[in-house]
């Protein structure tokens, strides 16, 4: 006996309602996927600044509690001057890159009197300096095309140094050094994860450098007495001599009243909330990768001296600074007034380090920030009013 099975195909309605379905799962599901790698490409970075952690909390168990440093402790005996530093007191440490696979040193070479190997220049001092108060474009370190950045230079830029990285992976292009969201400095500096000797040069121009995401908060490796609040003016901002013959000494951990609050490092991009940025700032001669202060919704992930991990929304510190302004208005004890959380006016530009109109966006214009880069009162001071902002 045969049996007859009806067949019944889709309708066109029918279709057209689970198209729909999918549609809306897909509309649902795609942005929620994005978030959740954004999250994870967070988690990586956070991961990264712990690894930064254990590094410097072993560097300082070496070095009596103290932060890095690249400057020599008694460069204030000659007011910071290379030159007569080299000749009067002696041949400082190189900021050194590392052993290429060839065996060959790279490094940024310092000159003088006292330096035994006869090679380099005074122009290399800014690397070992903590922090260079230069205008941006005035023709320092920023501006030499080893380093893609214009603003304030320094060695706060260099934790990958052979000085620092036996205590990471004993590599200057490391991925610990670069954030995951950092497609610039990644790409960049492929050549150098994939090479196996300390310090890559890089095979198109062995000049250039590529940096990593991380930085440190300049202000904690000199004396606190260079940023104090009794700064008032730009006219009074140079280098660290001003705090006396020590102002260049890297203080103590030990030293933050607030280690909750200070950042110890961060990222040094505009990785979060970058929307339909585009991807450079072309505010410059020469365009650069956004730092993470130039616009209003960024949030870079920090590392705090205590050990914790956060991100920190900029437009969280800059309404911190403007209530710290307030309240120092207020109190008649503070000797100078309108001061909040960092130093604005200094030679970095009028928001502290970057020139006014550098921003994304005119919130960020109207009150640039420092954060993290010219705390007021350096390592005793306070970035953030609250843990966990």
């Amino acid at each position: 006996m045969k049996i007859s099975v009806a067949r019944r195909a889709f309708t066109i309605i029918e279709l057209l309602v689970v198209v729909s379905i999918i549609s809306l799962l897909l509309a649902i599901l795609v942005p929620a996927l994005g978030r959740a790698r954004d999250a994870a490409l967070i988690t990586q970075s956070i991961g990264n600044l712990n690894t930064m952690k254990a590094a410097n909390m072993t560097y300082a168990a070496d070095w009596s509690d103290r932060h890095f440093t690249a400057m020599p402790d008694d460069a204030g005996l000659v007011g910071g001057n290379c030159t007569a530093y080299v000749a009067q007191v002696a041949c400082p440490s190189q900021q050194l890159l590392g052993f290429d696979s060839d065996g060959g040193l790279w490094g940024y070479w310092i000159a003088g009197a006292l330096c035994p190997q006869g090679v380099g220049q005074c122009g290399n001092w800014a690397v070992l300096e903590p922090f260079t108060f230069a205008a941006p474009g005035s023709g320092g370190t920023g501006t030499t095309g080893t380093n893609p950045y214009t603003d304030c230079f320094g060695a706060y830029q260099m934790p990958n140094t052979k000085a620092f990285n036996p205590y990471v992976n004993n590599r200057f292009y490391d991925k610990s050094y670069y954030a995951p969201k950092d497609t610039v400095g990644t790409t960049a500096c492929e050549f150098g994860f994939e090479n196996e000797g300390e310090y890559t040069p890089n095979p198109t121009n062995n000049q250039f450098i590529t940096f990593p995401t991380y930085i440190w908060s300049p202000v904690n490796m000199m004396a606190p007495g260079v940023f104090s609040n009794k700064q008032v003016n730009s006219a009074q901002w140079g280098r660290p001599n001003q705090a006396g013959p020590g102002g260049f000494k890297a203080p103590s951990f030990g030293l933050a009243n607030n280690p909750e609050l200070k950042v110890m490092m961060m990222e040094k991009l505009w990785l979060q909330n970058r929307g339909k940025a585009p991807g450079l700032n072309g505010n410059f001669a020469t365009p650069r990768s956004w730092l993470f202060n130039e616009a209003y919704n960024s949030a870079p992930a920090c590392l705090f001296i205590d050990g914790h991990t956060q991100v920190c929304a900029m437009n969280t510190a800059v309404n911190d600074d403007t209530r710290t302004a307030t309240q120092n208005n207020a109190d008649s004890s503070i000797a100078q007034q309108a001061k909040g959380l960092w130093h604005k006016g200094t030679p970095c530009g009028a928001g502290g380090w970057f020139s006014a109109g550098a921003g994304y966006d005119p919130l960020i214009d109207m009150r640039p920030t420092s954060f993290g880069i010219l705390t007021v009162e350096g390592i005793i001071g306070r970035d953030i009013l609250k843990a966990g902002n």
